[in-house]
């Protein structure tokens, strides 16, 4: 009787990892993602408020939730057809060290403050809960894309811990970029890239620490609504005046670009290479 393990081309292909296809997948993703927000432009494009999104939940669903509910879809597809769903939330192959606390330590710090300093009066009730829930599908696609897929790709080929997070966090920071598109100035687009760098540097870390891809899916689903939320707007500073709490929690993005720099001195490590499977012969 014959053991080998069966594997088709499609999966065989993605099993292999490597720096090029995790960049791929993440082009081919976006695609989809920005070619959804373009039909449903087209559909529902009138109930979007181009200059406050956040004024009706019809607004927030079709220019957030919309597109994101689309590219969830792909990639959930995508991580089914390969079979990662269970390696990809699997306890994380390398430990993380003591100091790599300091990051979820500052994402749930900066999410609290916010979350308690939002001005709740300045929105419709039915806008933050679609905003929060939102939050999960921005959470949930970004962190699968970058912690989890490119991630787990970019260690099935031998990289280093320390490539495997710069890498990572590279491809998250240039996803961003993509705001570019919808008209926000190039030095916003610039600087946000940058930030998303050290955010997703400090994500990788909250992963390595905690052992497990859900938190940083958590943490991230929580950090982006009440950073819209508090702030009026999608990678802006807030306008205006504006709660105590939500001032305290701005000095959270300089933190996270700290712990970055601390990290791309210090993390090192790789982890274990488990064996590819071969198809087998007819």
């Amino acid at each position: 009787m014959d053991h080998s393990v069966h594997t088709s081309g499609w999966k065989a292909f993605w099993d292999r990892g490597g720096w090029w296809r995790a960049v791929l997948l993440a082009a081919l993703y976006m695609a989809c993602y920005l070619g959804g927000g373009l039909v449903v432009g087209a559909v529902g494009g009138d109930q979007i408020v181009a200059e406050d999104i956040f004024r009706t939940p019809q607004s927030v669903f079709f220019g957030l939730t919309l597109p994101l509910i689309i590219g969830s879809a792909v990639l959930a597809a995508f991580v089914f057809s390969v079979g990662w769903f269970k390696p990809l939330f699997a306890p994380q192959p390398v430990k993380g060290s003591w100091w790599m606390w300091a990051a979820p330590f500052f994402l749930v710090a900066a999410i609290v403050l916010r979350f308690l300093g939002i001005n709740y009066g300045s929105y419709q009730a039915s806008v933050v809960v679609v905003t929060l829930l939102t939050g999960l599908l921005v959470g949930f696609a970004e962190e699968i894309l970058t912690r989890g897929i490119v991630v787990k790709m970019l260690r099935d080929s031998g990289k280093s811990e320390w490539v495997v997070m710069v890498l990572s966090s590279l491809v998250f920071a240039l996803l961003h970029s993509a705001n570019a598109l919808s008209g926000m100035p190039i030095f916003t687009v610039l600087v946000t890239v940058g930030f998303t760098f050290g955010f997703g540097i400090c994500m990788y870390l909250t992963m390595r620490v905690t052992g497990n891809l859900i938190w940083p899916i958590i943490l991230h689903a929580l950090y982006d609504p009440t950073l819209f939320l508090s702030t009026g707007g999608i990678d802006q500073a807030a306008a205006g005046p504006q709660s105590p709490l939500v001032s305290l929690a701005a000095p959270a993005n300089m933190i996270y670009i700290l712990i970055a720099v601390i990290a791309l001195i210090v993390v090192r490590g790789r982890a274990k290479r488990e064996p590819l499977a071969v198809p087998a012969m007819s």
